[in-house]
Formats: structure tokens, C-alpha cells, sequence
């Protein structure tokens, strides 16, 4: 059975979720008061009314409680403003304590009846001490979220390898598991200072660019292949899987370059299955 949808974010770069517009008119870029997990929040409409089926609608499906008014809007900015503090002090009461943990940040929801304090740490932390002094502090409930490295990087940014902002802190709402062997179909330096994040994990921009290579790869000769050219048989030395060009030598040592759609036949090749798997250990990094 289908029902109707919309999808709101409520960070920037953050996770789509779905909820029931309730018969509310409303368009994307609008901000809406809804009912969470964590309490009452404020978000914004970044996916129109759609319909979607059940078995695809994760949880529970709560309707949307109204369009932010002004107050709603400024309340949240005035929360918003206050975070730095909030940040301070709980830093204060960590240090107290001598918590093994990184702050990352905080928020209040919109009717500031909770704080959310975001965490990393390497293992588990015992805040039953740090929940206490910050209740007495903040007079809300208080809830402590352990997020780890990935997540981690997305709520602080920064500027990745690459010399942009983070993916994940700009655009990438959901992270998809990235592995070693997705660098090896990219021929890519497994040095890892190469090829991880500020995360520590393997980087996000992999994954884009995989499929494609996949696809390429089945049309690329293997190296040391035997290829009839225009020129006669000649044997692969090096292939460019981006440009679907291959370097050759032929007879008499003389090297040549051809596109693959050149080539007139391919011999002692193999075509690789893009869904092929091998015994290759995969490091996948948990989203």
C-alpha cells in the first residue's frame, strides 16, 4: 500500500526522513515544526509529496505538526545561540571528571525540553557523573550521543585532501560503505595517508566513481594481452580505463596507442564480471 510522503532534514548536510504531511500544503525550502524520536524539532522540507510504500518506510510514519510560524523560527535561532556556551561548560564539567571523550557539539530541541551532546570517544565512557552535573547546569534532560569517526567529521567539517569541504558535511546526507578493493579497480595508492579522510576511514569520493570503473573495466584488455591492431597483433602494456585507451607494443618494439574500439580483436582476455567477488579483505567502514 502507498502512502503519501514528504522528506525533511534537519541539519544541512544531514539524513532524509519521511513523514505524513497531514494534509499540509507545503513546498520545498518550507520549515515545519515535527515530532521526533528526541522530542520536537524544527525542519525543512527538501523532497515534495510523493507517495511511498509501506515496506519501504523505515519506522513509524508521524505526521507533520505545523508550518514553522515566526516564533517557531526565531526560537530555534535563539537556541542555536546559545550552543557555544553550552559547549563551554560541558567541556568544563568533562575535563572535571577526566572523561576519555570529544566533545563535537550540541543541540537543544525546539521547545528546549532536551539537550543532545555529541561525543567521540575510542571506547565506552561512563558519563553517569557528567549526566548529573550537566542536569543541574542546563535544568533539561540531557542526552549523550556517542557518534563515531565518520559522523564525527561531518558535524565538525574541515577541508578535505582534495583542497573542498567535506563531502559529508555539505552534501552527502547517508554514508555508503566504501572498500579497500574499490581502490584497487581504481588503481589507486593503497598508502593509507592516500586514501583516508579526516575521519581516519576510507574516503567517501571512492564509491562515486566505482560503478563507472567497473563498467570500463569490462571493455579494457588485460595487461599482456594479445590485441590485433591495424598494424597486426601486438601485446598490451598499459591501459588508461578512464579514457579507454591502451598502450601497445607491436612488432620491431614499436609502441603505439589505440582505443579500445579500434582494437579489431582480443585475444587471451577474460571479461570481468563488475559483481564478481574475490577473496580480497574488504575494509569496510561502518556509516
Amino acid at each position: 500500500m502507498a502512502r503519501n510522503v514528504i522528506g525533511i532534514r534537519f541539519k544541512e548536510a544531514g539524513k532524509k526522513y519521511y513523514f505524513d504531511p497531514a494534509g499540509i500544503e507545503l513546498v520545498v525550502g518550507d520549515k515545519v515544526v515535527v515530532e521526533t524520536v528526541r522530542g520536537i524539532e524544527l525542519g525543512r522540507v527538501i523532497e515534495g509529496v510523493n507517495q511511498l510504500d509501506d515496506d519501504k518506510i523505515i519506522a513509524s510514519l508521524k505526521p507533520i505538526i505545523r508550518r514553522a510560524t515566526d516564533e517557531d523560527i526565531e526560537k530555534d535561532e535563539a537556541n542555536e545561540k546559545t550552543i557555544p556556551d553550552v559547549v563551554e561548560k560541558c567541556g568544563f564539567y568533562v575535563r572535571k571528571h577526566n572523561l576519555d571523550m570529544k566533545l563535537l557539539g550540541a543541540e537543544y530541541t525546539l521547545d528546549k525540553a532536551k539537550l543532545i551532546i555529541y561525543f567521540n570517544a575510542e571506547g565506552r565512557v561512563d558519563f553517569r557523573e557528567l549526566v548529573k552535573d550537566l542536569a543541574n547546569e542546563f535544568r533539561v534532560r540531557i542526552e549523550l550521543r556517542q557518534v563515531g569517526a565518520r559522523d564525527g567529521a561531518k558535524f565538525l567539517g574541515g577541508i578535505g585532501p582534495c583542497g573542498y569541504l567535506l563531502c559529508c558535511n555539505t552534501f552527502l546526507g547517508e554514508f555508503e560503505t566504501v572498500s579497500i578493493r574499490m581502490a584497487k579497480n581504481q588503481n589507486l595508492s593503497l598508502n593509507p595517508s592516500n586514501i583516508s579522510g579526516l575521519c581516519g576511514k576510507l574516503l567517501c569520493c571512492i564509491r562515486y566513481e566505482n560503478e563507472t570503473y567497473h563498467e570500463f573495466k569490462t571493455k579494457m584488455p588485460k595487461m599482456n594481452s594479445q590485441v590485433k591492431t591495424p598494424e597486426g597483433m601486438c601485446k598490451v602494456i598499459a591501459a588508461n580505463i578512464i579514457d579507454l585507451r591502451v598502450k601497445v607494443v607491436c612488432k620491431e618494439g614499436a609502441v603505439r596507442h589505440y582505443d579500445v574500439d579500434e582494437l579489431l580483436e582480443i585475444y587471451e582476455y577474460e571479461k570481468v564480471d563488475p559483481n564478481q567477488d574475490t577473496n580480497d579483505n574488504h575494509d569496510e567502514n561502518d556509516a
